[in-house]
């Protein structure tokens, strides 16, 4: 007598289709990452008066960065539960319609303000979009594959960032600075056609009601914050109204955003979620990542452009072995970690990633370019060892059913953690230089003082205005520039230590199982992991009878 094996959890038709979804799902997160990574290398196009670019400053700069991940973050909660309750394809495909649009009317901008404000409008097709791609591999793929699945989700950012920044350099050298967004509109309409005949639907069974005032605070919040800091940066001084009012206003919001959550039967953000030490240790690192690498690509881009002199495609080239080792090892990390465990694979990455930001702490205005190319290396190999062992960790410790929240907050830690990068980090770099040009900005006319000291663009457009008079100020920009991008690094050094320390500790030593550390199963992953197994048999014994 034989005993019938139990159903497969996913659905046969779904199962072997899966690496086809997974492709279109990837097609939504490169048309997400390529955008930010192209802008990278289009920023000091964008930075050029007009007619070449818009003439932003600094801070508009950051905002063009900003507006979008602020949006992302801040609608992140929202959009997950969204998808959980609807259905994550129509959120999948909604936020792809959306992204497009936006990108369309961000390549016709027409002044720094409306660049930022479509890119806010291209946060909110982000936010409903990102969530759903890992919810659905969550739900197309069994859980034994679900590591190597989230490892080419994590390795497609590496192919984004290495497509996007050669994308974005012959864009800029062909055409003008619009066609780095424009270029979203073809891979858009190809995701979405592709998404609607292949990605199927799935959805929460019970799904819990939408929290508006939760998400109000969590926007009020980070925009609040993180304008403060980036104000502070701009004059230099954290101590005036304009920058202090705006950053407490901001802290106070997030408090009452964590009181809030807490007390309301519905959060958008369940704090419960917290108390588990592998979730809580993954976001954390997750976050830490972000912070630095985002703010060190922010000014790698002017060392690179500015102070080396090499054009935007040359620019984009020079990022390519970071992404190239990210894409390389991100697939494999899960190799890594059921060799060495969770605990180390992310350690050692973060410690990989912290050696990187050493070389950009000691490196000069004349060092030879190869050693651009091996941090690169360096950085890219520590971070492709973090991301897919924290991501499967964040995910694998919630139920199966909130899916689109968890994906929602993993998204939401990486985006918070890249934004206030740009603005803290950035921040430093602007006073740090500021600071370094107080003595030669002094000997400047008062018209050209303000704006000669925003940056190391400003000020390289202000010597290039005076003519021959201007020209002293040249050497003593770079000079303070590359102090500035030292402090920067070394910080960045400290923060990445920190994510080193939280992994080691806290992250679980053996390979985690689904739920949180090793011998650690709730119910619903215990169960849901028996499913799995049952359903393997059931597809081994099919083989068999076939």
């Amino acid at each position: 007598m034989t005993t019938a094996a139990a159903p497969p959890r996913v659905p046969e038709a779904i199962h072997r289709r899966r690496w086809a979804i997974l492709s279109t799902l990837v097609l939504a997160l490169l048309v997400v990452v390529l955008d930010n990574s192209i802008l990278n290398v289009a920023m000091k196009t964008i930075a050029t008066p007009a007619p070449v670019g818009l003439g932003a400053t600094q801070s508009d700069l950051e905002w063009a960065i900003n507006s979008y991940t602020l949006v992302f973050a801040g609608l992140l909660f929202t959009s997950g539960l969204l998808g959980d309750r609807f259905g994550r394809k129509r959120a999948l495909l909604a936020g792809m319609v959306v992204f497009g649009i936006a990108s369309l009317l961000s390549a016709m901008a027409g002044s720094p303000g409306e660049l930022v404000s479509y890119r806010a409008l291209m946060g909110v097709g982000g936010a409903l979009a990102m969530p759903a791609t890992l919810a659905i591999i969550m739900n197309v793929f069994e859980r034994a594959e679900q590591p190597k699945a989230i490892g080419i989700w994590a390795g497609a950012v590496g192919l984004a960032i290495a497509i996007g920044p050669i994308t974005g350099g012959l864009l800029i050298e062909h055409f003008w600075w619009g066609s780095v967004f424009l270029v979203n509109v073809p891979i858009v309409i190809v995701a979405v056609i592709a998404m609607a005949i292949l990605v199927p639907e799935s959805k929460d069974p019970n799904p819990g009601k939408m929290d508006p005032v939760g998400v109000l605070l969590s926007i009020i919040g980070l925009v609040a914050l993180i304008y403060g800091i980036i104000k502070g940066g701009e004059l230099a001084d954290f101590t005036v109204v304009d920058a202090w009012l705006p950053t407490l206003i901001g802290v106070v919001a997030l408090v009452a955003f964590v009181l809030f959550e807490r007390r309301t039967r519905f959060p958008a953000l369940d704090i419960s979620w917290f108390r588990n030490k592998v979730f809580s240790a993954s976001v954390v690192v997750v976050g830490v990542i972000f912070f630095a690498l985002m703010g060190v690509s922010f000014f790698g881009v002017f060392y690179i452009q500015s102070v080396r002199g090499y054009s935007a495609l040359q620019a984009g080239m020079l990022m390519l072995p970071m992404a190239a080792a990210q894409l390389v090892f991100a697939p494999r990390a899960r190799l890594v970690v059921d060799r060495l465990g969770v605990a180390a694979t992310a350690a050692a990455g973060m410690v990989l990633v912290a050696l990187g930001f050493v070389g950009y702490g000691v490196i000069t205005a004349t060092s030879p370019i190869w050693v651009l190319i091996v941090l690169g290396l360096v950085m890219g190999a520590g971070m492709a060892h973090v991301m897919p062992p924290v991501t499967v960790a964040i995910m694998g410790s919630l139920p199966r059913e909130k899916a689109g929240a968890g994906s929602a907050v993993n998204n939401t830690f990486r985006q918070v953690g890249g934004s206030l990068g740009v603005a803290v980090l950035g921040a430093v770099l602007s006073t740090s230089y500021r600071d370094g040009m107080s003595d030669t900005l002094q000997q400047l006319p008062p018209e050209y003082r303000d704006k000669a000291g925003e940056s190391l663009e400003a000020t390289m457009a202000v010597a290039e205005h005076m003519g021959d008079k201007g020209k002293g100020l040249i050497a003593p920009a770079f000079d303070s520039f590359m102090h500035a991008m030292h402090v920067v690094s070394w910080l960045s050094v400290a923060i990445s230590m920190v994510g080193a320390l939280v992994a080691w500790f806290l992250l679980p030593r053996r390979t985690a199982a689904p739920g949180g550390p090793a011998g650690q199963v709730p119910p619903q992953a215990d169960q849901a992991s028996a499913q799995d197994a049952q359903g393997g048999q059931a597809r081994a014994a099919a083989a068999a009878d076939a």
